[in-house]
């Protein structure tokens, strides 16, 4: 299993950013979790096979429709196993 954990900047909030992350990452069967931030962002962390990850990422470059991502930057991945069904953590 590979991980992730990123940030999402741009309009990420206020669009059903989170909860498009969850219907991706669930299709895509990964586990982890994804939070909007006090600052406007959105934190992901999520961990599966490699290309369902990658495939993930290129999800959240785009978006639901009314967001604008401005970049997706890595952070630092920890080594805490995530539980299934990928979540919204508030």
């Amino acid at each position: 299993m590979t991980r992730i954990h990123v940030l999402v900047r741009g309009r990420v909030q206020g669009v059903g950013f989170r909860w498009f992350v969850r219907e991706a990452a669930r299709g895509f069967g990964l586990a982890g979790w994804v939070r909007n931030r006090p600052d406007g962002t959105v934190e992901v962390a999520a961990e599966g096979s490699d290309v369902m990850l990658a495939r993930l990422r290129d999800e959240l470059k785009s978006g639901p429709p009314g967001a604008e991502v401005h970049s997706v930057d890595d952070l630092e991945v920890d080594d805490r196993t995530h539980e299934h069904p990928f979540s919204i953590v508030r």
